[in-house]
C-alpha cells in the first residue's frame, strides 16, 4: 500500500488508475472553471492564528449535524456516477463512511441504487434528491428513501439547468463508457478498474433504470435524464416535497445570504453554502467566501453548512472558524476512491482527519466546538471585496 499523506498523494493515484472520462467527470468545473479553481485558492488566502503554553491533551472532533452525532465535523457529500470511478463504489464509500463515524450521502444520479447501498450497511444513509418533472417518479423515489430509513433528504437546489463542462462533451462521457478507439485504448491501460467491473452487475444508474417509466437501459436513460431536471423548482415545489419526506431536510446550493433567509424562514434544518464545486454558475464567488455574509445572515437560525473547496483538514477548521457548523467533501474523498476504493475513502477521512486534529491544538484549542473566528485571519476586505 503506498504511503498516503495527503488528498493529493490520493489526487495523483486516482488519475492513474481511473479512466480518463471519470477521473474528468470528477476533477473539472463548468465553462472556464473560474469558480472550481477560487473553491480551493480563496481557502489558501485565510490564515491559522498559532497558540503556545495552552493544554493540548484530551482533544475531541466530535460534533453533531442535524442532530445526529459524528466523530467530525465532516460529511461524505453526494457524488454522481460514484460507482465508475471504482466498481460499486457508492457502497464501499458508505461503509467507509459507516466505519469513520461520519454521514455518507448517497447521489440521485448513482450507480448503485438506495436498496443496494441500504443492503450492504448497517447504519441510515442520507439521500440527495434532484427535483424531476416525472411527479411519479419523484414520489417514488422519496418513498423508497424512507423505505431504506435515510437519516435526511439532502434537496440540491442549483442543478434545475445544467452548466456545460467542455471535459464531459470530449471525452464522450457515459455510464457504462461507450466504447470508442479512445475509450478503448484508455480502457486498456486501467486493467485493474476493468477487472473490477467485469465482477459487478452495476453499471447503470441504479435509482433510475427500472424505476423510471420507459427507462429500461442507456438508450432511454440518456434522453429521460436530459429532459428531466425540472427548471420550475420553486419554495412551493419545495414545499410539496418537504410534506411527502416528513424528516430531516438540508438544502444544498445556497450561495446567497437572501437565499438563506429565505430557507431559514422555510424552517429546513440545514442548508448548504455550495456553488455546486464550481460545476454550474462559473464566475460565482467560492463557497468560502460568501460563508461569512451568510452566517451573518441567519447563522443562529439554522445549521450553516460547507461544501465547494475542502481539500484538508485545514480547510476543515478554516470553515468552521468563520461559522459553519459543519462540512462536507466531495472530490477529497472520491480522489481516495478511485485511488484504492474503499481503503482509499478510509485513507482520505484519515488523512482530514489528522490534519483538522493536529491543526486544531496548534490553533490552542481541544474541543472542535469551540473553534471560532478567533483562530484565523483574513486579508483586509476579503469578506466584502465583492458587492
Amino acid at each position: 500500500m503506498p504511503v498516503i499523506t495527503c488528498i493529493e498523494d490520493l489526487k495523483r493515484l486516482h488519475k492513474a488508475r481511473t479512466p480518463r472520462m471519470f477521473y474528468d467527470y470528477a476533477e473539472s468545473g463548468s465553462y472556464t472553471e473560474q469558480t472550481f479553481r477560487e473553491n480551493t485558492s480563496d481557502f489558501q488566502q485565510i490564515r491559522l492564528r498559532q497558540k503556545v503554553a495552552v493544554d493540548m491533551t484530551n482533544r475531541s472532533l466530535a460534533s453533531d449535524m442535524v442532530g445526529l452525532p459524528v466523530s467530525m465535523p465532516v460529511a461524505l457529500a453526494p457524488v454522481g456516477m460514484t460507482g465508475m470511478q471504482r466498481a460499486d463504489g457508492e457502497i464501499k464509500a458508505a461503509r467507509a463512511a459507516e466505519a469513520a463515524g461520519v454521514p455518507f450521502c448517497l447521489s440521485t444520479m448513482s450507480i448503485c441504487s438506495i436498496e443496494d447501498v441500504a443492503m450492504h450497511t448497517s447504519k441510515p444513509f442520507m439521500f440527495q434528491l434532484y427535483v424531476m418533472k416525472d411527479q411519479e417518479f419523484l414520489e417514488n423515489i422519496i418513498a423508497r428513501a424512507k423505505a431504506a430509513r435515510c437519516s435526511a433528504l439532502v434537496l440540491t437546489l442549483d442543478l434545475q439547468i445544467l452548466g456545460q463542462r467542455h471535459k464531459d462533451l470530449k471525452n464522450g462521457l457515459s455510464a457504462p463508457p461507450k466504447l470508442t478507439l479512445s475509450s478503448i485504448a484508455d480502457l486498456a491501460t486501467r486493467w485493474r478498474w476493468g477487472l473490477e467491473m467485469l465482477q459487478t452487475k452495476r453499471r447503470f444508474f441504479g435509482n433510475i433504470v427500472g424505476h423510471a417509466k420507459g427507462v429500461t437501459d442507456t438508450a432511454n436513460l440518456a434522453s429521460w435524464t436530459a429532459e428531466q431536471f425540472d427548471p420550475q423548482l420553486d419554495w412551493d415545489k419545495i414545499a410539496r416535497i418537504r410534506e411527502l419526506w416528513g424528516g430531516k431536510l438540508i438544502l444544498k446550493g445556497i450561495l446567497d445570504a437572501e437565499d438563506a433567509r429565505i430557507a431559514a424562514d422555510f424552517g429546513a434544518d440545514a442548508i448548504i453554502v455550495s456553488n455546486h464545486g464550481g460545476r454550474q454558475l462559473d464566475g460565482a464567488l467560492s463557497s468560502i467566501r460568501m460563508l461569512p455574509e451568510i452566517v451573518a445572515a441567519v447563522g443562529d437560525r439554522i445549521e450553516v453548512h460547507l461544501d465547494s473547496g475542502i481539500r484538508s483538514g485545514q480547510d476543515v477548521l478554516k470553515a468552521l472558524a468563520l461559522g459553519a457548523h459543519a462540512t462536507w467533501i466531495g472530490r477529497a474523498w472520491i480522489h481516495g476512491l478511485g485511488a484504492m476504493g474503499q481503503e482509499g475513502v478510509t485513507a482520505a477521512l484519515d488523512v482530514i482527519r489528522k490534519e483538522l486534529d493536529v491543526t486544531m491544538a496548534l490553533c490552542g484549542e481541544r474541543d472542535i466546538r469551540n473553534v471560532g473566528r478567533h483562530n484565523v485571519m483574513v486579508p483586509a476586505g476579503w469578506t466584502d471585496a465583492y458587492r
